[in-house]
């Protein structure tokens, strides 16, 4: 800290603390300066200095420790009044509150001295002539505590009228509205935060506050997609701040109760210094049992071992962590019964702990949440089961034999099944009986490892999955089960195709494999054929064609648009012998399959209503064989053709089919996360922006469940999903998805230019939420990750956009040191348009911040501004020559008027006007505006009125004929009441 030896010094030592963040740097810094102020006999900076420390307390989880401090405040006040200034003085009497509330939250403070000083405030304000409105609040807070006479004193508070002490209006929606929902009325709770909600009431701590107060009533309202925005939002703000741990107790609370636990664990372990904080034990207490009903979850759920973040300096498990939560608050709950004389305190926290998991299935909130395995077999609530689920056997033979018919089915309990078949096969004590209907060990050996194989392509283990195939095959050999051995081995052919890098279809294999079916399939039964069955039976053959078929597929797919003609002849040739013996061995299950391989290479030609009636088709096959469990994928490629159709009502109609069968089904093969990614898509052009989050919230947590195979998916589903937020208004909710992505440990595994976007969506979204400083923090990271691309276009536009977020966040000589990094980027990759935009912004907040005394380094970025478009019309880079000529007159124009020189303001708003008639009907808009200057700086600021309504009037008329009526209303409404100066 710099030599603080005089008043001035000091005064200014402060307000560069006030600047600060609140947390630890801020508190330590205000101790120091009040220890400086001390040196001084000036009531004013030492009143200042107390002030400081105390808010600095208030808001860094250190409250107990501010009624000391404002004993000193309050004996400056009563021996030199006249030593406080206005804002000081008013805020004496504004901090009786937060010392109340310090002493109602710190049980070792005996209630009747709660009670005396509230009746010290009361004099006080009264004597002063002050409202005692707040006073009257401060009954309440207590009475709620207390749980004696609560109504009463609520009545009493929200029956009296505002006062210039009362809190802001926000602050007291907050609390009413937490009244109301303790008293078991979440709507009416709701209702009143609806101001807060929509922006009429806000403060430097809401609605951020709100939105952790009101998740349950959220919940509990079935209020969904405002439960998962209340809690990105809230917690943004609460996240490591040492005076939230209220707030995220509350957010870890709803994490449990809408089965997000692995999120929950995520914000305790992001906030494991809270543990720390003791100087709000009230709000300590709060923290504790909201994490206490995560842990306590989990305990429940048999996760007793699972290790979790706890106090720091030790390592904790569910069970250990759980037993620490009981024992510190339960002990903290009683000492404040006791010194209140109710069981109010106790009773609500046995309250919380009695919740339970609100939902059957867990809330897609859209973020990212940490893996954990431990967790992901849990569901929050165990949902009904759609269906009956297909008995299991008791006897072995049998369980077999019904494992293999539904493996023929394709039916998804198959591999249940084949699970028990393997559990029971691989027992200690198992001994396998030859000759009964399981068939030979041997044989269930193979049948075993291509079960294995069908778990690891599940999980995208193309690799091993191949493996698996190959030892199948190899078994299935060994046990004299060549066509069932072929089968396998031509799946292991084409298994990694379209997912392995360099996996090629390898058509001399395919095609020996069509050969050697064919021979079997026309090989006379062997002696033992009761016993072995025909060399190879249908469904084997059926399989080798597929493979074929799917081979071909996969190159002519990627063969289009223009594909060789012996590739597309191959594929018309594959498909066609699969349909056509699928159809004549009565497969209609691998006929609607061949089906959906001509329907999709259609849909991708352009032949939509080909492919639509070939999906329809399918369907109706699928029906007719009863086999509904096979339904999802043909009615999920179906909504995909419908939505790129334009066919997007039915598309979402079809999407939601197909997710309900596939549930229904419990396929966890179907993919989940593509199908609600393609509804979200179908419900953003629809307009049903709540249903697009839904749904893409929904695809990101299904990508997420297929771990690291499933990261580069997630995190693109997560960008759209951060758009559609965006373009909906909801900015805060875009910036904490792009935060969970940026944050995730797996991020530096993806692709660069999908991280340099979130980045660069993440630093706009910050700016728009007017956090300049972590804006151009962003920023400048990004212009760093980018700086060695081959392409420095990219550079060039970020280094232009950091300029304008360091000027925001006050950080000027940054903003000095960016612009010259950006002008030295376009000088090797140019992008006119938006380093002229730069510029121009840069010369407005100039004057904002600066004021007339900015004029001069204001015109200076402006004549940059017009030195970037003559070098692009001298080098004929692409730009927009009416724009740029016409926006830099414009701002030159508001420049001037600033400084008061408004004669040439008013040249500066007409050139803008003649600039931007060379754009023709595109530029009619910015034309308006420029008018819209000029007349306001010719009718107000130079008295002109007369020429500046005939300019308006004549700018309104020719706005109505290019069908501009909102211009045209905005310029009438400027000449109506300059002509109102006149009267």
């Amino acid at each position: 800290m710099d030599v603080l030896d005089s008043v001035d010094a000091v005064m200014a030592a402060l307000r560069e603390n006030d600047a600060r963040p609140y947390g630890r740097l801020r508190t330590v810094t205000a101790e120091e300066l009040v220890d400086a102020a001390e040196q001084f006999d000036d009531t004013a900076v030492r009143a200042m200095a107390l002030l400081e420390l105390m808010e600095a307390y208030e808001y860094d989880g250190e409250r107990s420790k501010t009624p000391v401090v404002f004993a000193r405040v309050l004996k400056l006040w009563d021996t030199d009044r006249d030593g406080f200034g206005e804002w000081a003085g008013q805020q004496v009497f504004w901090r009786f509150k937060w010392v109340a509330t310090a002493l109602l939250g710190t049980p070792d403070v005996p209630l009747d001295a709660v009670h005396r000083w509230q009746t010290e405030m009361r004099d006080r304000y009264r004597a002063a002539g002050h409202g005692l409105q707040p006073y009257y609040a401060q009954r309440y807070h207590l009475a709620a505590h207390t749980g004696i006479d609560t109504e009463q004193a609520f009545e009493l508070w929200a029956a009296r009228p505002r006062s210039e002490l009362s809190d802001c209006r926000a602050c007291e929606i907050r609390a009413q509205a937490g009244h109301h929902v303790r008293s078991g009325d979440d709507r009416r709770a709701l209702d009143a935060w609806r101001p807060v909600f929509e922006g009429e009431s806000t403060c430097a701590e809401e609605p951020y506050l709100s939105h952790a107060y009101a998740l349950l009533p959220l919940l509990r309202e079935g209020r969904l997609d405002d439960a998962r925005s209340s809690h990105l939002v809230g917690y943004r703000f609460a996240r490591g701040k040492s005076g939230m741990a209220r707030a995220v107790g509350l957010h870890v609370e709803f994490c449990a109760l809408s089965g997000n636990e692995p999120r929950g664990l995520e914000i305790l372990a992001e906030n494991r210094d809270l543990f720390g904080v003791t100087g709000d034990q009230a709000g300590r207490l709060d923290f504790l049992t909201g994490v206490e009903v995560l842990i306590a979850g989990l305990a429940r759920g048999g996760h007793g071992g699972l290790a979790v973040s706890g106090p720091p300096g030790a390592a904790w498990t569910v069970d250990s962590l759980l037993a620490h939560l009981r024992t510190e608050a339960d002990a903290l709950a009683a000492r404040f019964d006791a010194r209140n004389g109710t069981d109010a305190v106790g009773a609500r926290r046995r309250a919380r702990l009695e919740r339970r998991p609100l939902l059957a299935e867990p809330l897609a909130l859209g973020v990212r949440a940490a893996s954990t395995p431990e967790l992901s077999a849990a569901p929050a609530t165990p949902a009904a089961p759609p269906r009956a689920a297909e008995p299991e056997p008791a006897d072995f033979a049998d369980l077999v034999v019904r494992a293999r018919e539904l493996h023929l089915l394709g039916h998804p309990d198959g591999d249940r099944l084949w699970e028990r078949v393997a559990e029971r096969f691989g027992a200690a004590d198992y001994r396998h009986t030859e000759g009964t209907a399981a068939g030979s060990a041997a044989r269930l050996r193979a049948e075993l490892a291509e079960q294995r194989a069908h778990t690891a392509i599940e999980r995208d283990d193309w690799t091993g999955g191949r493996a698996a195939l190959l030892e199948a095959a190899d078994l299935f050999e060994r046990a004299g089960l060549a066509g069932r051995a072929l089968a396998v081995r031509t799946r292991a052919l084409v298994v990694e195709l379209g997912d392995v890098e360099g996996a090629t279809s390898d058509w001399p294999a395919l095609d020996a494999a069509l050969a050697e079916a064919e021979a079997l399939l026309a090989a006379p039964p062997a002696a033992d054929a009761a016993a072995a069955g025909p060399a190879i039976t249908t469904d084997d053959y059926l399989i080798v064609l597929q493979c074929r078929a799917f081979a071909a597929h996969h190159d002519l797919v990627r063969a289009l648009p223009e594909p060789p003609a012996g590739t597309l002849e191959r594929f018309e040739d594959t498909v066609a012998a699969y349909r056509r013996e699928s159809t004549e061995r009565g497969s209609l299950r691998r006929t609607a399959t061949a089906r959906q391989y001509g329907a999709d290479v259609a849909a991708r030609q352009g032949r939509m209503a080909e492919a639509v009636a070939e999906l329809r088709g399918a369907l109706e096959q699928l029906d007719e064989a009863e086999l509904p469990w096979h339904t999802p994928r043909v009615l999920g490629l179906l909504g995909q053709v419908l939505l790129q159709n334009g066919d997007r009502a039915e598309a979402v109609e079809v999407f939601h089919r197909a997710l309900a069968e596939a549930t229904r089904w419990a396929d966890d093969s179907y993919p989940f996360g593509a199908t609600y990614m393609m509804l979200g898509h179908a419900c953003a052009h629809l307009g049903d922006d709540g249903a697009a989050v839904r749904a893409l919230s929904q695809a990101a947590a299904r990508f997420d469940r297929k771990g690291p195979a499933g990261a580069e998916e997630a995190a693109q589903v997560r960008l759209q999903l951060a758009d559609l937020l965006r373009d909906a208004g909801r900015a805060a909710d875009a910036v904490a998805v792009l935060e969970s992505v940026l944050l995730d440990p797996a991020a530096p595994d993806l692709d660069e230019r999908m991280l340099a976007q979130a980045r660069l969506d993440l630093a706009r979204g910050l700016f728009a939420l007017e956090e300049f400083r972590d804006s151009a923090e962003e920023y400048l990271r990004l212009a760093d990750e980018v700086a060695g691309w081959e392409e420095q276009h990219t550079h060039t536009v970020v280094a232009g956009e950091a300029v304008l977020a360091l000027a925001e966040a006050g950080r000027w000589e940054a903003a000095r040191t960016a612009r010259e990094r950006a002008l030295a980027s376009h000088a090797k990759a140019p992008r006119p348009d938006q380093i002229a935009g730069m510029l121009r912004d840069l010369a407005r907040i100039t004057m904002q911040r600066q004021g007339p005394g900015g004029l001069a380094e204001a015109l200076e970025r402006l004549a940059e501004a017009d030195a970037v478009r003559e070098a692009a019309e001298r080098d004929g880079e692409p730009h927009t020559p009416w724009y740029l000529r016409g926006a830099v007159h414009y701002e030159r124009a508001r420049v001037y008027a600033v400084a008061g020189r408004h004669e040439e303001a008013l040249a500066e708003a007409e050139s803008a006007v003649t600039a931007y008639e060379a754009g023709g009907e595109p530029a009619e808009t910015p034309r308006a505006e420029a008018v819209r200057l000029a007349g306001l700086i010719e009718g107000t600021d130079l008295g002109r009125r007369e020429q500046a309504r005939a300019r308006l009037a004549a700018a309104a008329e020719r706005c109505r004929g290019f069908g501009l009526h909102e211009a045209a209303g905005i310029l009438t409404g400027l000449r109506e009441r300059i002509g109102a100066q006149e009267r």
